[in-house]
Formats: C-alpha cells, structure tokens, sequence
C-alpha cells in the first residue's frame, strides 16, 4: 500500500489528487450527460457524432499552442484560469438546460467551447504533475494515480448520471460539475510551488512549436508512441461516445443502463491504473505499451459482437483496462523521456494525439454507425487499433535499452 500511494506524501500533490478527485467527478458527469442529451434531442447517430466532434475539435487545433505557452508562462496560474472558464461553462449549461431553453445549437456551441479551454488546460496540467513533486522519480507513481483518479470518476460520475436523469434532467449533472471545479481551484491555489527556471523565450511562438514538433517527431520512441495514441483515439475510444447507442438501441435500456455500461469500463480502468501504480519502474513499459494497445482492440471486437446485458458489463472490463495502461504508459514514457524545457510541448502533443483526435473518431464513428450501425462500427475500430500497434509499436519493446532501471530522472533518456 505504502508503494501504491508514495507519490501522495508530497503535500502539494496531494492537494491536487483529492481537489481534482471531485472535480474529475464532475466533468465525467457532463461528458456522459451532454451526449445523452444530444442522442435523446435528436435520435440521430450521426448528429450524436457531430456533438462528440465538436466537443474536441479546438482541443486539436490549441493543445499544440498551448504547449509552448505551458514551457514559457506559470503553469499553476495557467490552469487557474483555465479551471474557472470552465466552471462558467458548466454553469452556464446547467442555466440552458434547466431552464429548458438549450437545444441542439446551443450544445454545439458550449461543445466547442469545452474543447477551447481542454486544448490550454490538459497538456499544461499533464507536464505540470511534476513540479508538485519533491523527487521527480515519484513521476510514474503520480502518473498512475492521477490516471486512477480519473477512472474512478469514470465509475461513479456515470452511476451518477443514470440515477439523477432518471430523477430530473441533465442540467443538476451541469450544476454539479460547474460546482465541483471549486475543489481543485481552491487546491492549485495553497500549493506552494517551487518557482520554476523559465528560460526567456528567444523566439516566437510558431518557432517554438516548430521546435518541440521537430522535437518530439524527430525521435523514433516519442514518435511510434504518439503516433500509435493517435490511431487508438481516432478508431477505438470513440467507443465510449458510441455507449449511448449501444444502451438505448442495442440493449434496450435508459439512462440507468448507459451508467452501468460506463462503470463497466472503469472498473477495467482502475484494475489498470492500480497495477501500474505498484511499478516503481518505467523499464520494459514499450512492450507493455504494444500489447495494451492489441489488446484494447480485441476488446473493442468482443464488445461490439454481444448484444446481451450482463455479458456487455464484464467484457467492457477489459477494454476499460487496456485504454487506461495504453494513456498511462504512453503519458508516463513521453514525460520519462522528454527534456524539462520541452516537456510542455511534447505533451501538448499527447494531448493532440489522445484528446485531440477523440472529436474526429466521434464524426466518424458517428457516420459510420448511421450507416451500419454501432456495433460494426465498434468491432471495425477494434481491428484499427490492433493495426495500428502492429504498424507503429514494432521498436517499441526496444524501449528498454533507453530506459533501464537506473535511468528514472525525467529527461535523463531523451
């Protein structure tokens, strides 16, 4: 246990962990809301796919920018902001919503708005976890737990959802969420960090992307992992948007069905974050890392081939299990080998790959399950994914020859 949870004896790492627990809440809540509420406005797989697209498409475009912002400005300031624009985001929905004046134009655009302040808040909190350390070879550690947190509220905030739209509407989950950025707010805001060298900038910020793009594509590690993230997010976890779909029409429930569905997946997530919690090592991740992504993808095809209840429940264990070793381990080897002085960027890349690509799977999986429906969509992407790792995961096992158990300092294998 003392191992599983070494990272949180850091004070302000601490803060941020049980802070952003109830904020994560929250956000999973209005995730899963929002494309309930788009699916029952518009009974359109297509139209769901379009609400999914938007919801990310600026993360896409600003991730990378925001990058070299994040190695240049104060990150914890940064992500104040970042965390109270959302806040009004999520307040101003639950206003739409419960008032009964929101409609399929309106959530578009709150949808793109959510993706504007992701693309600045993710990648400068991601290369951020390590400045609320007081020994960067706790990195992994907090990586994990970070990655648990985030599957745990995958497991409750949809429970949550079934249960509070079967009893109201989907405005109290925006409510709760726009409250709930409180608690990470108030936590960035008593930590005491460290300043950190911020090197003057000596070129502009389009120079700097050049740079951290060169950077991280320029190397084949950094570039096989986020090019195989990439194709994981375009083709398989669109899934998760397609749940909707899947609990209405193929299993014939309600809200309640698509909260237990969701919960499904996180449990897989959280079996996967604690296991990665206990390595205190990052050697041998890359093998891990191709066989997660393969096994994500066999997964997808298990899903998308049972239209039983029950058999749904247990196989979604699986899925939920290998996405979250694949983020994790892809977050905690880019992290492991990029230079402090980059890290921003190169994570503003994981963003792109990860978050980023998320909206483009949602258009076109969306489409796609319009045409031929969800599960076909789900198992096509499955055998995407599994190509994928086949096709860009092939040096990976060779990580280990860059990362050897006396190489754990961030940077130290770049």
């Amino acid at each position: 246990m003392t191992s599983l949870v070494r990272s949180l004896r850091h004070r302000n790492f601490r803060l941020y962990f049980f802070g952003q627990g109830i904020s994560v809440t929250g956000t999973w809540m209005q995730s899963v809301a929002m494309g309930w509420l788009a699916y029952r406005l518009t009974g359109s797989a297509a139209l769901l796919g379009v609400v999914g697209f938007t919801s990310g498409i600026l993360t896409f475009v600003i991730a990378p920018f925001a990058g070299v912002v994040a190695d240049r400005w104060n990150r914890r300031r940064l992500i104040i902001v970042a965390q109270a624009t959302a806040m009004a985001q999520a307040l101003a929905l639950a206003a739409l919503t419960l008032s009964g004046v929101i409609d399929v134009g309106l959530l578009i655009a709150l949808s793109v708005f959510t993706g504007l302040v992701r693309g600045i808040e993710v990648p400068t909190r991601q290369s951020f976890i390590l400045e609320m350390l007081d020994e960067p070879t706790d990195l992994a550690n907090a990586i994990a737990l970070n990655s648990f947190l985030v599957n745990a509220a995958r497991l409750v905030g949809p429970l949550l959802v079934g249960c509070i739209v079967a009893w109201w509407n989907e405005g109290l989950c925006f409510l709760i969420n726009g409250v709930s950025y409180a608690a990470v707010i108030v936590a960035l805001v008593v930590m005491r960090i460290a300043p950190r060298r911020i090197e003057a900038p000596k070129t502009g910020v389009l120079i700097g992307l050049k740079e951290g793009f060169r950077y991280a594509f320029g190397s084949p590690a950094l570039r096989s992992i986020l090019l195989m993230l990439g194709v994981t997010s375009l083709a398989g976890v669109p899934y998760i948007w397609l749940m909707t779909i899947f609990a209405k029409d193929v299993l014939g429930g309600e809200a309640d069905t698509l909260g237990y569905l969701m919960g499904a997946t996180g449990v897989g997530a959280l079996a996967g974050a604690v296991f990665l919690a206990t390595r205190r090592s990052v050697a041998r991740l890359g093998g891990m890392l191709r066989l997660a992504a393969i096994a994500f993808g066999m997964g997808l095809i298990a899903f998308g081939l049972s239209d039983n209840f029950w058999l749904s429940l247990v196989i979604l264990v699986w899925p939920g299990a290998a996405m979250m070793l694949q983020m994790s381990m892809s977050n905690t080897l880019l992290q492991t080998l990029s230079d402090e002085h980059k890290r921003g960027r190169v994570m503003s890349f994981y963003t792109v790959m990860f978050m980023g690509m998320i909206p483009f799977g949602n258009l076109l999986a969306g489409f796609v399950a319009g045409a031929v429906g969800a599960p076909l969509t789900v198992i096509l992407g499955g055998g995407v994914c599994i190509l994928g790792a086949l096709v860009f995961g092939g040096h990976l096992p060779r990580l280990a020859e860059k990362v050897t158990p006396g190489v754990e300092e961030p940077g130290a294998a770049a």
